[in-house]
C-alpha cells in the first residue's frame, strides 16, 4: 500500500494415528494390481506423486529460488557486481533452459534480497529491487531494461510503470540522518516532499515502447484488475479511474472527496472490489468499497483509530484486532463471523486459513462466508506452501527429517495425501502440479496430481 502524498512509498511430528483416508490409495493400487493379474481390464490409475529430479542451487543454501510459470529459477551472486539467473525446465529429469548474467544494482548486498522472476506471456521479468530486465522466456535473451518495477497485465503483452516528478532540491541527504517523512521515487530515491506529479505508462513488453500515459497530481496507487482483460485502477488523491490496459483510455472515473477531512490514502483488491482507505499520517479513519467494473461505491464505514494488536488479514476485509477480529462481507460491509482469538487470516482459494500467531503454524481451513471449519489441519501443521488462488499444498515433518505432503482442493474439503520426500527438505514451494524444496546442495522437484 502507498499513502497518497502522505507516507513513504516503498516501492511437528505427527502424534496421532494416521487418518483412515491415508490407506485409501494403497488399497486402490492393490485392487488394480489384483485385477490386472486376473486379466481384468482395470483402468490405469494416475500417479499422484512422482520425483522428477534435482537441480543445483549455485547461490548457496540461502540463495533465493522461484517456481513460476511452470519453470524453476535460481539466483546466484557471481561477485559484488554481477548476478546469474538460471531457468530450469520441469521435465523428467529437469534441465537447464538458459543462464543470464546481469549486473547487480549498486546498493544491493550479497543476500540478494529483492530478486524475482515474473513470467508474462512469452517474456520473463527479472526484477532486482526496482530495476527490471525483460528477457525472452525461451532463450533468456534481453529484450529491454527498465530502471523501475513493471506490473504485467493479463494477456502478457502490456506492462505498467510509474514515473514521478519531484520539486528540485528535495532529494533526502541520507548521510544527515535527519528525521521526517520520506517519499520514494519509482527508482527508490528518497525525497523530503511528495511528488508533484505521477505519470503512469503502459509499455509494450516486447520492446519497452510507451503505448499510453495517464498522469495525476501527487502520488498514486495502481492496481491490476483481476480477469482476462488488461485493465488497471488508478487511485489518486481525489479520483478513482479505470483504464484500458491496451489503449490507456479512461473507461470510468469517479471523484473521491475527503471523508471527514481525510483524503484517499491507499487501496487493496478483495475479490472483484477495491477497498479504498481514507486517512492522515498513515492512519486509516474510514474505508469504502468500489466495483472494479463500474467504480460504483457499495458501502463505507468508519475505522477505529486505535488498534492495539492488529491482525493479519490477507485477501479479506476485517475489523478489530486479534482479540476480537470480525470478517466483513465485502459487498455490504457487515460482519459475517468472528475469528478465534490470536490468529491471523489468509484467504487461499475457496478457504480462509487460520494461522496461530505465536507458533506461526496453520490451524484450520474455514468457510469464508461463515467461519465454519472445513478442514482441520491437525497433524499437518508444519507448513502451507504455494500462493493464494492455487491448490493448498501441506507439508509435515516425519522421522529422520523427511516430509510428507498433502493437498486440499476448493472442490473437496479434505486432505488428499500425495507422497513422501525420502530425505530432509526445507523452504518448499508449489504450484498447480509441482513441489520444489531445498536440500543439501540443490533443489529437489516432484510432480503431483490432485
Amino acid at each position: 500500500m502507498i499513502e497518497l502524498d502522505l507516507t513513504a512509498q516503498p516501492d511437528p511430528t505427527l502424534t496421532t494415528a494416521p487418518p483412515a483416508h491415508r490407506y485409501r490409495l494403497p488399497g486402490l493400487l492393490l485392487v488394480a494390481v489384483l485385477l490386472l493379474a486376473a486379466g481384468g481390464a482395470a483402468p490405469v490409475l494416475p500417479v499422484l506423486w512422482r520425483y522428477l529430479g534435482a537441480v543445483p542451487a549455485p547461490g548457496g543454501p540461502e540463495a533465493p529460488f522461484q517456481l513460476a510459470g511452470g519453470q524453476v529459477y535460481t539466483f546466484a551472486a557471481v561477485s559484488e557486481t554481477e548476478r546469474v539467473t538460471t531457468a530450469w525446465s520441469l521435465a523428467e529429469p529437469p534441465r537447464e533452459l538458459w543462464r543470464k548474467r546481469l549486473p547487480a544494482r549498486p546498493e544491493s548486498d550479497l543476500g540478494m534480497t529483492g530478486l524475482e522472476a515474473r513470467p508474462a506471456g512469452d517474456a520473463v521479468l527479472l526484477g532486482d529491487g526496482t530495476r527490471t530486465t525483460v528477457v525472452d522466456a525461451r532463450t533468456g535473451a534481453t529484450r529491454w531494461t527498465s530502471p523501475t518495477s513493471i506490473a504485467p497485465l493479463p494477456g502478457g503483452r502490456v506492462g505498467v510503470v510509474q514515473g514521478h516528478q519531484f520539486r528540485d532540491d528535495t532529494v533526502y541527504d541520507q548521510a544527515s540522518g535527519e528525521p521526517g517523512m520520506l517519499y520514494f521515487s519509482a527508482t527508490g530515491e528518497p525525497h523530503t516532499e511528495p511528488p508533484l506529479r505521477t505519470d503512469v505508462r503502459g509499455v509494450d513488453l516486447a520492446t519497452g515502447r510507451t503505448l499510453w500515459t495517464v498522469s495525476a497530481a501527487g502520488s498514486v496507487n495502481v492496481d491490476v484488475v483481476p480477469g482476462d482483460e488488461p485493465a488497471v485502477l488508478l487511485l489518486s488523491s481525489d479520483r478513482l479511474r479505470r483504464i484500458d490496459g491496451d489503449t490507456g483510455k479512461v473507461e470510468a472515473s469517479v471523484p473521491l472527496p475527503p471523508v471527514d477531512g481525510a483524503p484517499p490514502m491507499s487501496s487493496v483488491l478483495v475479490d472483484d472490489l477495491l477497498t479504498v482507505s481514507y486517512g492522515v499520517d498513515g492512519i486509516a479513519t474510514a474505508e469504502a468499497n468500489y466495483s472494479v467494473e463500474t467504480l460504483e461505491r457499495s458501502w463505507s464505514r468508519p475505522v477505529p483509530k486505535i488498534v492495539l494488536e492488529p491482525a493479519g488479514c490477507g485477501g479479506l476485509i476485517c475489523s478489530g484486532d486479534r482479540r476480537a477480529l470480525d470478517v466483513l462481507d465485502p459487498r455490504t460491509g457487515e460482519a459475517r463471523w468472528r475469528a478465534p482469538a490470536d490468529v491471523d487470516l489468509w484467504k487461499y482459494g475457496g478457504y480462509v486459513l487460520e494461522v496461530d500467531v505465536e507458533s506461526g503454524l496453520p490451524m484450520r481451513l474455514v468457510d469464508p462466508g461463515t467461519g465454519q471449519t472445513q478442514v482441520d489441519l491437525a497433524g499437518w501443521r508444519a507448513e502451507v506452501i504455494g500462493e493464494p488462488g492455487r491448490p493448498i499444498v501441506l507439508r509435515r515433518s516425519l522421522d529422520q527429517g523427511a516430509s510428507a505432503f498433502g493437498v486440499v482442493l476448493s472442490r473437496r474439503a479434505a486432505i488428499q495425501p500425495l507422497g513422501l520426500t525420502g530425505g530432509p527438505v526445507s523452504d518448499c514451494t508449489s504450484d498447480e502440479s509441482h513441489v520444489v524444496c531445498r536440500t543439501d546442495g540443490g533443489l529437489r522437484i516432484w510432480a503431483y496430481q490432485a
